[in-house]
């Protein structure tokens, strides 16, 4: 498309040529100048001939009067160019001393390049423990390289653990619209300053602007809205940030575990429960299974009805099985908690059971059994051999203990154990 226009100029001025020389032909014309006395008199196409010959002279006496001053400017530019590449590569190769000189120089030989080369710098400053000389270089930048300027501020102040400061720098009316390097650094200082909800309102522009790779991004969207959660100062603002995530992310176990202990601590009993019942009930997990039993709220004799009901789909859960002793114990049953414990161990419980069982033990009396528990616990965190209770289970209890019911899926096929 490039070359049809040009040519078509070109074809077109031909023509205007053309016709411009055959009116001065068809009509040479007459011009007379009189200068101090004297006549000069001559054609229309001499005298715009004369023009063009004087204005070219002129150009060319231009041209040679500035060569020096562009041949100067020119080797400055290429030295500039030079020192930035080389300071460049010293950063990457490691030579953080070299690489800041060099960068210094760059950016005192060309503002054009500045911005980059006084970036580049503050991170060579950096990387030597310069923290002074790195703050140095990037107040130097100036008002011309606001968003860059930003950005570096904001990367120092989120390397010493300033976030305040980070989002301060920013907010500068002068970097605004920040580009999605900015965008990315600002929902960071956010979310390291408490501020999750605000982080997580970012993330649409993020992903707009391709600030980050989309598993990054997903990964930050579940420790962000979980963030977002915890940070809810009342019920309604929790109720409106959990209606507001998307639907995978209220079956992802930790933001539903966020969600729960909110509300929980929030004695809102009911909501803390149905949200794990509810992620339970549409994809199985350990984690929510054992946090369903640690809840610091009522409502025992619904959540052991609910553990007993998954426990038919799923009797080989350690978590479960650990759940529901947790509950019978709140319950005063400890014969029965027990039992359960007993199975959990049997499927691959650990340090918690057994941290379990010193809690019953304790709180029956039995401080002989309470001490071995807890001493198991610490053994069992640590991947010791563990001793033996002094109440032993028989056989037909350790069977039954280690006997679970063959899990089927949907198709009636046998599942396969996690």
């Amino acid at each position: 498309m490039n070359l049809f226009r040009n040519l078509l100029f070109w074809i077109v001025l031909a023509l205007v040529g053309a016709l411009l020389a055959q009116l001065l032909l068809a009509d040479p014309g007459y011009v007379l100048v009189r200068y101090r006395g004297m006549d000069y008199t001559t054609t229309v196409a001499a005298g715009l001939l004369i023009l063009a010959g004087t204005l070219f002279a002129l150009w060319l006496l231009w041209k040679l009067l500035t060569l020096p001053l562009r041949a100067w400017r020119g080797h400055r530019d290429r030295q500039s160019r030079a020192r930035l590449g080389g300071g460049l590569e010293a950063l990457h190769h490691g030579h953080y001393a070299r690489a800041q000189k060099l960068l210094e120089q760059a950016a005192g030989d060309d503002d054009a390049v500045a911005g980059v080369a006084r970036s580049a710098a503050a991170q060579a400053a950096l990387a030597r423990g310069d923290v002074a000389g790195a703050s140095a270089q990037v107040e130097a930048m100036g008002e011309r390289h606001a968003a860059s300027r930003a950005i570096a501020a904001a990367e120092l102040a989120l390397a010493d653990g300033r976030p305040t400061d980070a989002l301060v720098a920013l907010d500068a009316p002068a970097a605004q619209p920040l580009p999605p390097r900015g965008l990315a650094l600002r929902a960071e200082a956010l979310a390291v300053s408490g501020q999750g909800a605000q982080a997580y309102g970012l993330l649409g522009p993020m992903r707009q602007q391709q600030a980050l790779p989309e598993a990054r991004l997903s990964e930050l969207e579940s420790r962000w809205a979980e963030a977002s959660l915890h940070e809810a100062g009342d019920a309604n603002v929790l109720a409106d940030r959990w209606e507001a995530l998307p639907k995978p992310l209220k079956s992802e176990p930790r933001v539903v575990i966020a969600y729960a202990d909110r509300a929980a601590d929030l004695r809102w009993e009911d909501a803390a429960a149905k949200s794990i019942e509810q992620a339970l009930d549409a994809r199985w997990d350990e984690r929510l299974a054992a946090r369903y039993g640690t809840l610091p709220i009522a409502r025992l004799e619904q959540r052991r009805d609910n553990a007993q009901r998954w426990l038919q789909a799923h009797p080989a859960s350690p978590a479960l099985l650990l759940t529901l002793a947790r509950l019978a114990r709140a319950q005063g049953q400890w014969p029965a908690a027990q039992d359960y414990l007993h199975r959990a161990l049997a499927q691959g419980a650990g340090s918690e059971a057994w941290e379990e069982f010193g809690h019953g033990f304790a709180a029956a009396g039995d401080d002989a059994s309470a001490r071995i528990a807890y001493v198991n616990a610490l053994r069992a965190a640590r991947g010791e051999t563990i001793e033996r209770l002094p109440a032993q289970r028989d056989l037909r209890q350790t069977i039954y203990d280690r006997a679970v019911t063959e899990e089927r899926d949907e198709h009636g096929l046998p599942r396969l154990r996690e």
